[in-house]
Order: C-alpha cells, then structure tokens, then sequence
C-alpha cells in the first residue's frame, strides 16, 4: 500500500463509497416495492428519488473535492469517472422504480428479483472497493466478482426477455421488457465500474 501523508486525501474515496451505499439502500427499497401492493408503490418510489438525489449531490460534493484539494489518491480523471458511473446506475435505479408505477406492473416476474439479487451484490462490494481504491492490491478479487456477476445477470436478461415473450401479449411485453432493460442497465453500469478499476490496477501495477 502507497503511504500517504494526509488523511484528507480519502475524502475522494469516502465520497464514492457513499454513493455505492445510495445504490445498497435503493436496491433494498425496490425489493420492498416488489412485494408490495400498487397502491404503496408511490411512497416508495420516492424514497428511491431521495437516494437518487443524495447520490447527485454526493457527486458535485467529489467533483468540488477533486477540483479543490491538491493530492488525490488516483488520477482525477478516475475518481470523475467512477462517480460519473455510480450516479447514472443511482438515476436507472431510480427510473426502474418509476416505470413500475407508470406501467402498474403490480405482478413482478421472477427474473426481476433475479436481477434485482445481482444488483445487490454488486452494490455491497462496490461499498468496500471504492473505500479501498489506495490498497489497489486487495482488489482484484472485486474485478473479478464483479465481471462475473454481470455475465450471469446477461444469461438471466435472456432468459427472462425469452419468457416474457412467450407469456405475454405485444402490449405487456413492451412494458415488462422496458423494466427488465432498466434493470440489466443497472447491471451493466456496475460491469463498466469494474472495469474502469481494473484499469486503475495495471496502470498503478
């Protein structure tokens, strides 16, 4: 591990990982929408809309932290870009659950929850990882993890579009495939953070 000489250098990383936590409890409200009954989905809809906002704000907070401190734990183009990602997975977290009002979908399928598992993991382990970004030694594991949760999360999307099209007619297809597109995003955003980390691995190597 790189010594570094102050501790306000962490303030980056702490930032990033609180964000990751904006997505953990977003995931565990959409879990709870999925169980609920239509009427309650707008009470927590809006509680998913306070995380995606306090993620936008812990955004500016990095970006006002990167242009003002000197000393950086990565290149400031790094921690731009991982919170960049991070945000944008937040805003799809947040658009998901609003689809769910808008197309009322008050029976959501199996695969959903599949993918809603997946997101959670990938949300946990980006909480530690972005907080560990100065010991790049101990993160491979999380590349890895998290490379390997994004493929299985496309096995399950194709799954899931292949039964949706068996089981619905045009109309609800279209909105059931809108929602599962929003979920895999979410996904897919997570693999792009792995990826943008194990770049700063063979870089910093």
């Amino acid at each position: 591990m790189k010594l570094r000489l102050f501790p306000q250098e962490r303030a980056g990383l702490n930032i990033l990982s609180q964000m990751a936590q904006q997505l953990v409890l977003g995931v565990h409200t959409l879990s709870e929408i999925f169980g609920a009954p239509l009427k309650e989905y707008p009470a927590l809809a809006a509680l998913i809309r306070e995380r995606e906002a306090e993620s936008t704000d812990l955004h500016y907070a990095l970006l006002t932290q990167i242009r003002t401190s000197f000393i950086h734990p990565l290149p400031r183009e790094d921690m731009y870009a991982l919170s960049r990602i991070l945000n944008e997975a937040m805003e799809k977290l947040d658009a998901a659950a609003e689809l769910l009002i808008l197309y009322k979908i008050d029976r959501v399928p199996k695969r959903s929850s599949e993918q809603l598992e997946v997101i959670a993991r990938q949300a946990e382990l980006t909480v530690n990882a972005m907080r560990s970004l100065d010991d790049l030694d101990g993160l491979e594991d999380y590349w890895l993890e998290m490379l390997r949760l994004a493929k299985r999360a496309e096995r399950t999307h194709r799954a899931y579009l292949a039964e949706l099209l068996g089981d619905n007619q045009p109309a609800n297809y279209t909105r059931y495939r809108d929602f599962a597109d929003h979920l895999v995003a979410i996904t897919k955003d997570f693999r792009l953070l792995a990826t943008r980390v194990g770049s700063i691995i063979v870089k910093e190597s």
